[in-house]
Parts: C-alpha cells; sequence; structure tokens
C-alpha cells in the first residue's frame, strides 16, 4: 500500500474541528471528576466506601479495554481512515448511556450500588471506544510535529471550555431544572451535555482527516507490546498521567465538600448566577484556559519535560498552601486554587503532545505505527486516575465518619480538609520527580521526524 504523508499545515476549521471533541469528552468527564462523587454520596445515598470501591473494582475492564481499542483501532481499515471512524460510530451510545448514570432509580442500597457498577461500567467502556481513536487521530493528523502541538492546543483550549462551562453552568443547571429536588436536576442536566457532546463529536469526525496513512497494520499483538514495553518514556509518561490526574481529581471532586461543609457556604450567590462553591470551580477552569493558551509561549523558554516539572511542582505547592490559609478566607482560597488548576492547563496540553511524541518514536523503533496502542495509555491514565482519584476522598470521608446532609463532626471536617489539601498535592510532587527520567527531548524530537518524513516519502515512490 502507498504511504502518503501530507505536510501542509492544518486548516483552522480542522484544528477547531479537532479541539471540540475533547470538549465533548470533557461535558462528559468534566462533569463526573467534579459532580460525580459528590451525586453518589450526597444526593442518591451511596455509601462513601461503597462508591469508592466501585470506582476501583470498576477500573479492571480499563485495563482490558482501553489497549485492546488501541489494537484494534490500529488495525482497522476503512474508507475514512483507521481512528475517524469510531467519532462518529460510538457518539450516540456515548449520549445514551451518560444519561443512563444518572438515570437514579429508586431501589435500595444494593440495588444502588450494582445499577452504579453496570451504568458507569458502560459509560467508561464507550468512553474508551470513542476517545482511544479520537487521541489517536492526533498522531496521524499531520507528521508535523509543530502542528500536532497546534492541534493539541485547541484541544486543550476546547477541553478547557467544556470544563468551564460544566463548572459554570452544573450545579446553577441542577438547581434550576431540579427546582429543588437535585436529583432530578442532576438527570435533567447531563441530557442537555450528552446532547450538546453528540453534536460536537459529529463535527469533529466532518471537519478532520487522516494525513498520515500508513501500511496496513500487519505486525502482531505481541510486536505491538513489546515495543511499548521497550519505549522507556511512554512508560514514565503513563505513570505520571495516572499521578496528575488522581492528583486533580482528588482536590476537585472534593472541592463541594470542603465549601459545602468545612466553609459553611449555602447556595446563596456571590456573583451573577454562582454561588460560592460554583465561583471557586469556575475561577479554577478559567485558570486552565489560561494556562493551555499559554503554552506554546512557555514552550520558547522551556522545553517540554523542564515544563512538565515546574508545572507539576506549582500545582503541589499550590495545593499545600490553601491547608495553612484561614478557613475564612474565601477568596484566597479561590486564588490558591486558581493557581493550582492554571498550571495544570499546561500539564494536560504537554501530556498529549508527549504522548504522539512517544508514538512517533515507537514508529521508528520499529517501522510500525501503533498510535492506537500508545495513546491508549492516555485514556486509561485519564479513567484510572479518575476513579482513584474519586475514591481516594470517598474512603477518605468513610475513615472519618462522613454522614450527608447533616453538621459533620470535627473528625468527619478533618478528612474533607485531608482530601481537599493535603492528599493531592502529593501525587503532583511526585510526578515532578519522576519526569525528570523522561528522555524524549526536543533535540531527539527533531530527528525522529526528519527521519520519518524520509522512511515516509521512501516508500511512497516505491
Amino acid at each position: 500500500m502507498q504511504v502518503k504523508s501530507n505536510t501542509s499545515p492544518l486548516s483552522f476549521v480542522e484544528k477547531v474541528g479537532y479541539g471540540v471533541g475533547d470538549m465533548a469528552s470533557n461535558f462528559y468527564m468534566g462533569f463526573f471528576n467534579i459532580f460525580l462523587l459528590y451525586y453518589y454520596l450526597d444526593v442518591w445515598g451511596i455509601s462513601p466506601t461503597g462508591a469508592a470501591t466501585m470506582f476501583l473494582v470498576t477500573k479492571i475492564i480499563d485495563a482490558i479495554s482501553d489497549p485492546t481499542m488501541g489494537l484494534i483501532a490500529d488495525r482497522t481499515e476503512s474508507k475514512w481512515g483507521k481512528y475517524r471512524p469510531y467519532i462518529l460510530w460510538m457518539a450516540i451510545p456515548y449520549a445514551l448511556l451518560g444519561y443512563l448514570l444518572f438515570l437514579g432509580p429508586d431501589l435500595s442500597e444494593m440495588g444502588k450500588l450494582i445499577f452504579a457498577y453496570v451504568s458507569y461500567s458502560l459509560v467508561m467502556l464507550v468512553y474508551t471506544a470513542i476517545n482511544v481513536p479520537y487521541s489517536a487521530l492526533l498522531a496521524v493528523i499531520s507528521p508535523v510535529s509543530e502542528e500536532r502541538t497546534k492541534a493539541t492546543q485547541f484541544r486543550f483550549i476546547f477541553a478547557s471550555l467544556g470544563t468551564l462551562l460544566v463548572g459554570a453552568s452544573a450545579k446553577p443547571l441542577v438547581d434550576f431544572l431540579g427546582g429543588g429536588n437535585e436529583l432530578l436536576g442532576f438527570r435533567l442536566t447531563i441530557i442537555l451535555f450528552a446532547i450538546l457532546s453528540l453534536l460536537l463529536f459529529f463535527f469533529t469526525f466532518a471537519s478532520t482527516r487522516e494525513r498520515i496513512r500508513p501500511e496496513k497494520h500487519d505486525s502482531s499483538i505481541k510486536d505491538d507490546l513489546d515495543v511499548l514495553r521497550k519505549n522507556i518514556s511512554w512508560i514514565i509518561l503513563a505513570v505520571c498521567s495516572i499521578l496528575i490526574v488522581v492528583g486533580l481529581v482528588s482536590r476537585i471532586s472534593s472541592t463541594a465538600f470542603y465549601t459545602k461543609y468545612n466553609m459553611a457556604f449555602g447556595d446563596e450567590k456571590v456573583l451573577w448566577w454562582m454561588d460560592h462553591t460554583t465561583l471557586i470551580i469556575t475561577s479554577g477552569f478559567v485558570g486552565q484556559l489560561f494556562g493551555a493558551l499559554i503554552t506554546p509561549s512557555l514552550l520558547k523558554f522551556f522545553d517540554k519535560r523542564r515544563l512538565m516539572i515546574v508545572m507539576n511542582l506549582i500545582f503541589g505547592v499550590s495545593i499545600f498552601s490553601t491547608y495553612f490559609i484561614p478557613i475564612d478566607q474565601y477568596f484566597m482560597t479561590l486564588v490558591f486554587y486558581t493557581i493550582g488548576i492554571f498550571s495544570f492547563g499546561v500539564i494536560i496540553t504537554l501530556l498529549f503532545s508527549m504522548y504522539t511524541d512517544c508514538a512517533e518514536y515507537g514508529e521508528w523503533m520499529s517501522g510500525h505505527n501503533s498510535a492506537g496502542l500508545t495513546v491508549s495509555a492516555s485514556m486509561f491514565s485519564l479513567k484510572f486516575g479518575s476513579a482513584v482519584g474519586s475514591a481516594i476522598p470517598g474512603y477518605i470521608l468513610g475513615w472519618y465518619g462522613f454522614v450527608k446532609d447533616i453538621p459533620q463532626t470535627e473528625n468527619a471536617l478533618t478528612g474533607i480538609d485531608l482530601s481537599w489539601n493535603i492528599v493531592p498535592g502529593v501525587f503532583f510532587l511526585v510526578a515532578a520527580l519522576l519526569m525528570i527520567f523522561y528522555k524524549l527531548d526536543g533535540k531527539t524530537m527533531e530527528k525522529i521526524e526528519q527521519d520519518l518524513l524520509e522512511r515516509r516519502g521512501k516508500k511512497s515512490l516505491d
């Protein structure tokens, strides 16, 4: 098969089209990360330890489904390419299963837990089926690293806009649509986000294309896994991704508890339509958006590895700092929270660009493009990290005696404090330390990119 490698710049429409795919993803993942633990514990009434265990046990499925989806996508041959078809095929199931997750039927405690296991597992499976190919699309959207970095920037600008929209509107929508019934409010709110996600994924499919059309994938699964195992930078990046997402989700999933119980804020509006919880979440995601926007400028002064280390340190220090801010200093708490999420905007933009660098390194080593398998680690890190990041506060709250909808004991308030102000920071500091050992610097990637362009060009002439 002839190998095509079009080096023309990505159009603005294509960069936007690629970017809004992650906005569609974050309408769900952002909503889940911020509110799912709160919904399970404080609205629907699952026990803290039951919900925490469910988050962890269901990741056994993801450990199998994520790399499997990568292997399937890498071997897909269609008129639309390897990865784009799944964005089309999975969009409707994605919308329907998101609604199922917040259906909230009136069941016994055990019935609720079983329903949570089933609905959460299904929505994570379809998230894998659409997002592993979506992420792998970045590796074949252009053979030029600079163009992929631009596409990554658009991706995380729109991802940040998605989480910003969720953070700014979800709780007010729940209150408005539910009319005082939070269970109904969550059910109706997810319908809006499901419809928006569906439309955005359709636009992503229609506006993007695969510029790199590799040869038919004829390597064995064992060979692909061996290449991945030898890709040390990929291993380091995968572990760092998990640590980073665990830290982030531990932080943001504890926010509603911290503002409601420790800071003792209710639903009173503090700015426009936003209460104290919505404002602090929104401010953080505004920071994340600016972080994504400023990343290319920062890369003029730092390479990706150094910038990752710096931003992880900033996030970790910002979390520990809020522990020492008096509980009545809301503005200072908001500022330090926003600084942390700003640094995450830079971190997440770098992470996915670095995953495609690892994919190119794997192709350079082996001669086979396994982008789907390589970036499946990014999906697993997001989902596993989100699950662990939600489970940790759940276990801590259960251990410290949290009970829904009553004034909390000093012991329970200490548990919430640890979940929000201490535990997440540890994960970012460890990630910063681990990134020291990442190997793919700018000079190495320039050589790899040039070698691959020459290799693909020679094959095109054969």
